[in-house]
């Protein structure tokens, strides 16, 4: 225990370290901190109201919610098994302390022990926190008191250790396969195309007409489907049986034990199996991955194409191409990307607005402009994962971009349009297709297009704006950056610039309803006229100030 201590001190160092000296250590923890109860209120109440009302019914009430349980517990075990494999490889092959560990005496178990907790942490931190208000609505709805707290914590314990373990043990068989760095690019690929599916999976599924008992042909159908599990052989399954049956009786100790001496005999097969194929896979970790296209072929397809850019826009252009592809990380998330964009369509098609009644043209048209406000959001999530890390992807070598006399405009002129030009095609992609969904009208359709291209370059322009106010250069991974307080500073207010252009623009579409209500032609008045400027100005400025801001924070970096 005491060399586990040893080896686990210098990571809790080294972080409550860079938490003492980052500037604004407290005011970050203070705006996280509200940030994060801000959106646990906000789960709360929503699963609050569903479960009052599902407590409400009699009878199914308590299977309703211990169904809802089970697909949340199955959503989880699905992610933390994705995260952990991926995490697992850094952790146990490619992280910067492993030459050492591997070269010292320390005895084996023990740097299993450590690196498996810091798989457990890095992966489970977030689907932990997500568990804490979803726990506590159903403990306040079916009165589980205080004590429920700390039951749920004794149940949630091992449903992350056996992901953590499971992903670690995929993570050194595949590694024994081949080299750690191509083992990471394939299942790269494989992990955001698995978790795509489940996603697509859900959808597909509609587990949510399981509140809808319509649609099953008599009420005991509906009971069957409620009383059989989702799972039988999961954690998922023990650990919803062991939650309610705390809170609704009986209370049956056995799927604790299942998941308790689960937890622990995977642990041990965990250990057994480090201990057998570890110094093998190392080894083999060490080997380089292969490249992924030929420098020939980029210059034969990127040099006609950007062929009347200036020489120094031209190059960074490719530059930042060819590190996009060369990270499989990064690009794979197209894929995901791709997943979530037919997700988006086949939710708006899905909306009960044609289903053969005769829907109010006010509601196709207010749902067509609200639309414009989750097709943004949408748009900032993406923003926040590839383009906000351009800055900080640069590394260590920023210095000598800063150095060098190269202008720094261009490189941040090539960043934005890199990032714009794929982010603007993908918007008017969601917008013109889910209008068309919608059948909205010629005037909603033009709004839409042309309040979604302003929203895309200020969305843009943020980003890159934030990732330069907010650098992480040391970074390991890119996926962490979009994470930090700077992503976070980003979303907050890309939310409030999506608030404020929704409620400028309510006013001449409210007008265009009321015109459209009392039989009159819709005419463009000065009302009109102020509100789509004010737009533009909004936008044009989101657009302007972070680009002159992030420029001016990149000339004044320091190494």
């Amino acid at each position: 225990m005491r060399s586990l201590v040893q080896i686990l001190a210098p990571k809790w160092r080294t972080a409550l370290t860079r938490f003492k000296q980052g500037q604004g250590g407290s005011s970050k923890a203070l705006v996280i901190g509200t940030v994060g109860l801000v959106f646990w209120l906000a789960v709360f109440g929503v699963l609050y109201r569903v479960l009052s009302y599902f407590r409400g019914v009699e009878e199914i009430g308590p299977l309703l919610a211990g169904k809802l349980l089970s697909l949340v517990l199955l959503s989880f075990l699905s992610i933390l098994l994705l995260s952990n494999v991926i995490t697992a490889l850094s952790s146990f092959f490619l992280a910067k302390d492993l030459d050492l560990l591997v070269a010292s005496p320390t005895d084996w178990l023990n740097i299993y022990l450590a690196k498996l907790g810091e798989t457990l942490i890095h992966s489970s931190w977030m689907v932990a926190l997500m568990a804490v208000p979803i726990f506590s609505a159903y403990g306040v709805i079916y009165d589980g008191g205080w004590l429920f707290g700390f039951y749920s914590m004794v149940v949630l314990l091992p449903m992350l250790v056996l992901p953590a373990v499971g992903g670690s043990a995929i993570a050194l068989i595949l590694v024994n396969g081949c080299p750690a760095r191509r083992t990471r690019d394939l299942l790269s690929v494989i992990a955001i195309g698995a978790a795509g599916g489940v996603v697509l999976l859900f959808r597909i599924v509609r587990p949510e007409q399981l509140a809808r008992p319509e649609g099953f042909q008599n009420l005991l159908d509906f009971i069957t489907v409620l009383r059989t599990p989702t799972s039988p052989l999961l954690p998922s399954e023990w650990a919803t049986d062991a939650l309610m049956g705390y809170l609704v009786g009986p209370l049956d100790w056995i799927p604790l034990l299942m998941l308790w001496s689960t937890a622990a005999a995977c642990v041990v097969l965990g250990a057994l199996l480090h201990v057998a194929l570890y110094p093998t896979g190392f080894t083999k970790a060490q080997e380089g991955a292969e490249r992924f296209i030929k420098g020939w072929v980029w210059r034969s397809i990127l040099d006609p194409l950007f062929k009347p850019l200036s020489v120094a826009k031209r190059e960074f252009v490719i530059k930042d191409l060819k590190l996009f592809f060369r990270d499989t990380t990064q690009w794979s998330q197209l894929i995901l990307l791709g997943v979530l964009v037919v997700i988006y369509l086949f939710n708006i098609r899905a909306l009960p607005l044609f289903t053969g009644e005769r829907v109010p043209f006010f509601l196709v048209t207010v749902v067509s402009f609200l639309n414009l406000g989750l097709a943004g959001f949408v748009l900032s999530a993406i923003a926040a994962r590839f383009v906000f890390p351009a800055i900080s992807l640069e590394g260590r070598q920023m210095w000598l971009l800063r150095s060098s006399p190269l202008d720094l405009r261009a490189l941040l002129w090539s960043k934005y349009w890199v990032g714009t030009v794929p982010l603007l095609i993908l918007a008017l992609i969601i917008t013109v297709f889910t209008n068309v969904i919608l059948k909205a009208t010629p005037f909603m359709m033009a709004v839409g297009v042309g309040t979604i291209v302003l929203l895309t370059l200020a969305i843009s322009a943020m980003a890159l704006g934030f990732g330069a106010l907010y650098p992480q250069f040391e970074t390991e991974n890119a996926a962490q950056i979009p994470t930090s307080f700077g992503g976070l500073v980003f979303m907050m207010t890309t939310v409030a610039l999506l608030a404020a252009v929704i409620v400028v623009e309510a006013i001449p579409v409210y007008g265009y309803l009321e015109a459209i209500y009392q039989g009159r032609p819709v005419r463009i008045d000065a009302t009109m006229v102020a509100a789509f400027a004010g737009v533009v100005a909004i936008c044009g400025v989101a657009t302007v100030v972070p680009l002159k801001v992030g420029l001016k924070k990149m000339e004044g970096f320091e190494f």
